[in-house]
């Protein structure tokens, strides 16, 4: 005879736990994203390093050692800062409908 029941038999109740899902929110940025913004913050830092060693032509007197000390330590700087790699976490996200316990509950008295 075949069964009547082709899923779980009466009374018998399996839960298969599902694999964990990332949801967009707990996502670390894309590498092309990360590279981009880090190579925005270093040409940013270059940029100002140029208008330093262009105002060493224009600043006289003991002035020019600011714009000398920028364009000298400048570099160093944009290195550390675009090689710096933030690992944000996101959000832990939970999923509608966890699993719940089924069997006997103990009670205590």
């Amino acid at each position: 005879m075949a069964p009547q029941h082709i899923g779980n038999p009466e009374g018998y109740h399996r839960r298969v736990p599902k694999p964990p899902m990332s949801a967009i929110t707990s996502l670390p940025p894309s590498p092309d994203e990360e590279r981009h913004a880090r190579m925005v913050k270093y040409a940013v830092a270059m940029g100002i390093r140029l208008v330093c060693i262009l105002s060493c032509f224009f600043v006289p007197g003991w002035w020019l050692l600011l714009p000398a000390a920028g364009a000298i330590v400048l570099p160093y700087i944009a290195v550390v800062v675009a090689n710096t790699v933030v690992h944000r976490q996101g959000a832990a996200v939970e999923r509608p409908g966890a699993l719940l316990r089924v069997g006997p509950r103990d009670e205590a008295a």
